[in-house]
């Protein structure tokens, strides 16, 4: 059974940057795409970015392009969501998850396999 545990939010300022973490264990998820959500109105999980297995292709959010990268270690069987240029609507608890499909996906049904979440606080 894969766990999956994030790390790496803290309370940063407004324009900023912060790297978290997603580390996977008990089994590898190199072959599996990985994403990234955060809550949203509704308590509904808003999709922020995916990979796929390899790190050859991305998707992102529309306000997150540019800004946000992921990007993933498949020897270190983790993933990586940098944020720069935060702003206070940034602010959420960010959750990874794995995906039940080889192809990234915005849809939080398509994960199976999710994180507890890490906490990021933007002040203004």
């Amino acid at each position: 059974q894969v766990q999956l545990v994030e790390s790496g939010g803290v309370l940063v300022q407004a324009g900023d940057s912060l790297r978290l973490s997603c580390a996977a264990s008990g089994r590898t998820v190199s072959g599996y795409v990985v994403a990234w959500f955060r809550p949203a109105p509704g308590n509904v999980r808003e999709f922020v970015g995916a990979i796929n297995w390899s790190g050859s292709s991305t998707d992102y959010v529309d306000y997150v392009k540019g800004s946000f990268t992921i990007s993933r270690d498949n020897a270190k069987n983790t993933v990586y969501l940098q944020m720069n240029s935060l702003k206070p609507e940034d602010t959420a608890v960010y959750y990874c998850a794995i995906g039940k499909y080889s192809t990234p996906s915005r849809i939080a049904s398509n994960y199976d396999t999710w994180g507890q979440g890490t906490q990021v606080t933007v002040s203004s």
